[in-house]
């Protein structure tokens, strides 16, 4: 078997444990980030009427960020309160959350939000949301991402959800969650292996690798509202490694179809496939770049796995890592200013990035062996899989590495992170 295949065939055997139905994910902070913000949320209005309220979600994905102190326990403080900045700037937060919720006729319920600056007296946000009672944590998700976005300048990124792999003792499933892992849903199942699910734009579809047939991978695309899948690619050989274009009109697959894995581009209705590369190495692992002009991938034509940029017009490729003798899975920040992949340093395989404009380099894990990396679709934190107690979890760090957490369960592996673009 080529060398280059063999870590991903090791990161398979990895899922080899027994889960329930649908295992929650518990969250592990490990770092935070230098100059936290310090914020305090009281527990909005009435807010008693959910077995978990909206405030704790919100606190936990401000927590979870490593941008922000949560300070304080205010207890319930409605919006409509009368603020003494003074008091709460006294306390030491410079922003405060306040909220209620309340039930409406048709039981639905209505959200309401505001979020103060203590230090300048001065309202930065409020809104109201109504929802129906399984949207809560959505809207709460929401709430956070307005926090994030009006304190920091940078959307957030708590409402957009993620997909992984997990794999029980006959069965792998492809699941969706959110952004903190509760709410899992399984999109399929199989019992033979699935990999490389990626999200469409739109966050309407998933492409993804299925083993099923047994006899090769294949790609499938799924709706997600309808569950109806759709086989992309069967050719000949080996099909793997979808990858969508910005606009969701095309894909990008490392096929085997005429000899060598090389790297193809199909329209997302299956037509006018095209063969993108010619080399003499295998080429896989394509990513297309956020402008869609270039296409990222994976090839070992240099001896050693290397990461390449290609035109979607075709031409000759162009090197783009040099450090490290073996460099893989290439993901381009949604700014495109970054690269994060897979490098093998000292015999371990960790989560590195590349600011494409200067090519400095920065190791972003310490654990091993990483695998999988996915940007957050505000492009300040990467998820990746790797290995902690000997079992598959997910991993999430800021791409300046001082903030991370971890998503684990005590009864499942997880493998093949990919995380969702922005909900609208």
């Amino acid at each position: 078997m080529n060398k280059f295949f063999s870590y991903f065939i090791a990161a398979l055997s990895l899922l080899t444990v027994t889960i329930s139905a649908h295992a929650q994910l518990r969250i592990e902070i490990s770092g935070i980030g230098t100059n936290q913000i310090p914020i305090s949320v009281a527990s909005f209005a009435d807010e008693g009427l959910f077995k978990q309220s909206p405030s704790a979600i919100i606190k936990a994905d401000l927590q979870r960020s490593g941008l922000f102190n949560v300070i304080g326990s205010p207890g319930e403080v409605s919006e409509t309160a009368l603020i003494q900045y003074s008091q709460w700037k006294t306390k030491g937060a410079d922003a405060l959350v306040l909220g209620r919720v309340t039930r409406l006729a048709d039981g639905r319920y209505e959200l309401r939000y505001r979020l103060l600056d203590t230090v300048r007296a001065t309202e930065l946000s409020a809104f109201i949301l109504t929802v129906q009672p399984q949207s809560m944590r959505f809207a709460a998700h929401r709430i956070a991402d307005d926090i994030y976005e009006k304190l920091t300048g940078v959307r957030g990124a708590f409402t957009a959800r993620i997909a992984y792999v997990v794999k029980s003792e006959s069965e792998y499933r492809l699941e969706i969650a959110d952004s903190d892992g509760e709410n899992p849903i399984a999109v399929t199942r199989s019992n033979e292996p699935l990999i490389s699910p990626v999200w469409s734009p739109d966050g309407g579809k998933l492409a993804y690798v299925s083993f099923e047939n047994k006899k090769k991978p294949v790609v499938y695309v799924q709706d997600l509202a309808s569950s109806k899948r759709t086989l992309l690619a069967e050719f000949k050989g080996s099909n793997s490694a979808p990858a969508w274009s910005p606009d969701g009109t095309k894909l990008a697959l490392a096929l085997s179809r005429d000899g060598l894995t090389q790297i193809f581009t199909i329209n997302a209705d299956g037509s006018n496939l095209k063969k993108l590369t010619s080399s003499s190495g295998i080429d896989t692992e394509p990513r297309y770049s956020p402008d869609g002009e270039w296409i990222y991938f994976t090839s070992d034509r240099s001896g050693g796995p290397q990461i390449y940029k290609i035109s979607i017009e075709g031409g000759e490729a162009r090197r783009v890592t040099f450090n490290g003798t073996y460099n893989i899975s290439p993901r381009v920040s949604p700014d495109g200013k970054m690269l994060a992949y897979i490098s093998r340093r000292d015999g371990r395989f960790q989560l590195f990035s590349l600011d494409l404009s200067n090519s400095q380099e920065l190791r972003l894990s310490d654990s091993s062996p990483d695998e999988s990396p996915s940007f957050a679709p505000n492009g300040k934190y990467i998820m990746y899989a790797t290995v902690s107690g000997g079992r598959g979890t997910l991993a999430v760090v800021s791409t300046d590495g001082r903030s991370k957490y971890t998503l684990t369960s005590k009864a499942a592996n997880i493998r093949e992170p990919t995380w969702g673009p922005f909900a609208n």
